[in-house]
């Protein structure tokens, strides 16, 4: 039996993670997956959030991604991601302004595609601020 599975995040713009994994943690869209070798394939969508990888012999990385596709095979997990940012690469007062910004268009326009979109935006700063937190509170 295998210990470890291969890990590809990718989003839009970049590969952020591409490694080995004991196993990976992530927001599925019924809730909480948890990933380890030999998984039985799968293929859903995921929320905002942070995804968590394991490598072998080292500390948890974090990720944070606005959503997108999981796919599981036995030995390979691949994200396909909307937007990807690493732990490190997030700034807590940048996701701030934005989720503030968010909320003050969705207070100020009538428009319902546009509340639908900011108040989409609002909830992926509110993930991005959770993954934010989460970090910080394992260092």
């Amino acid at each position: 039996m295998a210990h470890t599975l291969h890990v590809d995040v990718v989003s839009n713009e970049q590969n952020v993670y591409s490694g080995e994994a004991e196993f990976v943690v992530l927001p599925g869209e019924d809730g909480e997956l948890g990933i380890y070798p030999q998984h039985t394939p799968l293929i859903t969508r995921i929320r905002p959030g942070s995804v968590r990888i394991k490598p072998p012999g080292a500390e948890e990385e974090l990720i944070f991604v606005a959503g997108g596709i999981l796919e599981v095979q036995p030995k390979v997990v691949t994200v396909l991601a909307d937007t990807a940012i690493r732990g490190t690469d997030l700034d807590e007062a940048r996701a701030t302004e934005a989720m503030q910004r968010a909320k003050d268009a969705i207070n100020n326009s009538r428009d319902k595609l546009e509340i639908a979109t900011m108040q989409a935006e609002y909830a992926m700063m509110a993930a991005q601020i959770a993954a934010i937190r989460k970090l910080r509170q394992r260092r």
